[in-house]
């Protein structure tokens, strides 16, 4: 039975949007040839799905970022990432000292 992966690609910015770009990858079709023919028959199937290509393979295609790491008993690995806030927190001190001079500034102007 076929399979649909999805292999994501760098993220890009445009603008204020961030779009994270990627490729269908269809695996274990039994028959590549009509699977591409029926891919081609709606040619914007592709931008429908957002997809910027669409690979198909008679093989089985692992592609390691779909991967679940798993611990030694085989259940699936949890990673917990917690962030450092103590730079973050400086430099949003920084900005409001920097606000609170501008505004200061102006004040005195006025």
């Amino acid at each position: 039975m076929a399979r649909l992966q999805i292999l994501e690609l760098p993220t890009e910015h445009h603008g204020d949007d961030m779009v994270t770009p990627f490729v269908l990858v269809i695996d274990k079709v039994q028959n590549p040839e009509s699977m591409l023919d029926f891919l081609r028959d709606p040619p914007h199937l592709r931008d429908e799905l957002g997809a910027r290509t669409i690979l198909v393979f008679d093989e089985e295609v692992e592609i390691p970022a779909n991967e679940t790491p798993v611990d030694p008993d085989g259940y699936p690995l949890e990673i917990r990432v917690e962030g450092d806030f103590e730079q973050f927190r400086e430099q949003v001190q920084d900005e409001i000292r920097k606000a609170q001079a501008r505004a200061a500034e102006a004040l005195r102007r006025t």
